[in-house]
């Protein structure tokens, strides 16, 4: 037991290392980039809101459904613009996302089931493609990854330890710019990959992924 605990604690040491060093990677990308490639074409600002986030595939007897749970999100984006109109848009978020979770059980002939909110934080790195009218109104899409910085717990059990360290997405939106840069944006993301990690027993069959809404105040 202790060697196979020493053995996760190495894992998670390295896990937490790589997503440092990704992010200061990708940090280190963008701001060269904006600075050299794309000049006066180059914006970047600050953004936050709120999550609706569920998961959606299938579950179990035992965990038997799924519904919104409420959190937040909040980081940094640029706009690369190519042209007038069209936009490369990378962003770095701390985003909190899950799902209320029914468990159910049965004892002596009785069936019993409670909710419970199973809570995911990630940094979250999506790379949008963006058009943008004349007036303000935009349309954008594009893939993401989440890196999973989950630390708490889950019915006795880290929740680092029963999901993937990191997982893909794909998401799409609309929102408004007005001509001083404040704005709104309502983008809807759909997990790609799988949240559940099934080498974990307590699992069992079920295979779940992300999704929901962000709505976010941008400037």
């Amino acid at each position: 037991m202790t060697r196979h605990r020493g053995a996760q604690d190495l894992r998670a040491v390295f896990r937490n290392n790589f997503m440092k060093k990704t992010l200061a990677i990708v940090a280190v990308v963008l701001l060269a980039a904006g600075g050299q490639a794309f000049g006066q074409s180059f914006q970047w600002g600050i953004k936050g809101g709120g999550n609706l986030s569920t998961f959606t595939g299938s579950g179990n007897q035992y965990y038997s459904s799924f519904s919104m749970l409420a959190g937040w999100n909040a980081g940094v984006f640029t706009n690369f613009f190519l042209g007038n109109h069209f936009a490369i848009a990378p962003e770095v978020l701390y985003t909190r996302e899950g799902a209320k979770v029914t468990t159910s059980s049965s004892q002596d002939n009785l069936n019993f089931s409670s909710n419970d909110n199973l809570m995911l934080d990630y940094i979250s790195v999506p790379v949008m493609a963006k058009y943008k009218w004349t007036c303000g109104l935009y349309v954008e899409t594009g893939p993401e990854i989440n890196f999973n910085i989950s630390n708490s717990n889950w019915q006795g059990e880290s929740v680092r330890n029963i999901t993937n360290g990191a997982e893909f997405a794909w998401g799409a939106g609309v929102g408004y710019q007005s001509p001083i840069g404040l704005g709104i944006g309502l983008r809807y993301n759909l997990g790609i990959s799988k949240v559940d990690n099934t080498s974990n027993a307590s699992w069992n069959d079920v295979s779940l992924h992300n999704s929901g809404f962000m709505l976010d105040l941008f400037w």
